[in-house]
């Protein structure tokens, strides 16, 4: 007699299952939190007095219920279910645009100088906040690639890419990574337009690894991206010219400036068409007039759209084949 074993189910298919149960244990954790404070009232979290925008008190509150439920629908779902994943994913974007001043948080702490309003609890929820978007995108994509995908293992589908040399590189890639290092220049041109005023390097090694920080992150990341030498350690670095440089480190920073820029700036372009259309704009000491936002904003909105394109690009270029597919 032969006994026949059953296939066990691959290991990212067992974890990709357990993602729904995760983003629920996320809504009912920080969706209590959410709700003792919509019911109890919430501390003061200056300047602003709260810790997310957009979404707030009971939005908060609702957000992680809508999360939750889609989990559920996830979890019980036994084919592809469009409009239980578009609906997801706007569930996460209405997350992500919650947590936009998380920006400021990471770049305070990238120049050792976190604004006068940071405080850690609103810090945390920030980052509790965007760790439900995290865990239910993950969640939908483990689903699309579970009843969409051509391999059970990786979910992708189309013929294995041809990845590294520089001929991968699709047009509109390299496109997107000019556009993002055109928008971090014309910010920058914006305000050599209307001066630095009392913003000069006064301010010490802060504001310098700020002005550094932005040039790198704005015209040389993007640019890495798409180019051979951003794979590569030139040979002008000591003890790694000639090495590989880990995928990680340029996509990571890539990944998160560019999620940044787009929801902060998105929203704050948001606030500026509704206090123009409305005739509300507060030009506080006058000293940037309403025209030199409408250029600002923009343009940091095109370098985190054209950073997240490239980034997008360099991810399925770079990553490791499928050891089922080879895709």
């Amino acid at each position: 007699m032969t006994l026949t074993v059953p296939p066990e189910a691959p290991p990212d298919s067992a974890r990709r299952a357990l993602l729904p149960y995760l983003v629920v244990a996320w809504a009912v954790g920080y969706g209590a939190l959410r709700l003792w404070w919509a019911v109890a009232g919430a501390p003061e979290f200056p300047p602003l007095g709260t810790d997310l925008v957009v979404f707030t008190g009971w939005w908060a509150v609702a957000l992680c219920a809508a999360g939750a439920a889609v989990a559920g629908g996830l979890a019980t779902a036994r084919s592809w279910h469009p409009a239980l994943a578009v609906t997801g994913w706007a569930v996460c974007a209405a997350i992500v645009l919650s947590c936009a001043l998380l920006l400021l948080d990471l770049v305070g702490f990238l120049i050792l100088a976190p604004t006068d309003g940071f405080t850690v609890a609103a810090f945390l929820s920030r980052v509790g906040c965007f760790t439900g978007a995290v865990l239910l995108n993950t969640a939908i994509v483990g689903h699309r690639r579970r009843y969409r995908g051509d391999c059970r293992d990786c979910g992708r589908t189309g013929p294995a890419a041809r990845r590294g040399g520089d001929a991968a590189v699709p047009g509109w890639a390299r496109a997107a990574a000019y556009a993002a290092a055109a928008g971090c220049l014309l910010r920058l041109a914006t305000q050599l337009a209307v001066g630095f005023g009392d913003m000069p390097l006064a301010k010490g090694a802060s504001m310098v690894a700020f002005e550094v920080g932005f040039l790198l992150a704005g015209v040389l990341l993007p640019l890495a991206l798409v180019h051979s030498w951003g794979r590569i350690w030139p040979r002008w670095v000591p003890l790694l010219a000639g090495r590989r440089i880990p995928r990680a480190v340029l996509l990571v920073p890539a990944a998160v400036f560019s999620v940044g820029l787009i929801v902060y700036f998105g929203v704050g372009i948001a606030d500026l068409t509704v206090e123009t259309a409305t005739g509300t704009f507060d030009p506080g000491d006058g000293r940037f007039p309403l025209a030199f936002f409408w250029v600002a904003e923009p343009a940091y909105w095109l370098w985190g759209r054209g950073l997240g394109l490239a980034a997008l690009s360099f991810h399925q270029r770079t990553r490791r084949p499928c050891r089922t597919c080879g895709r």
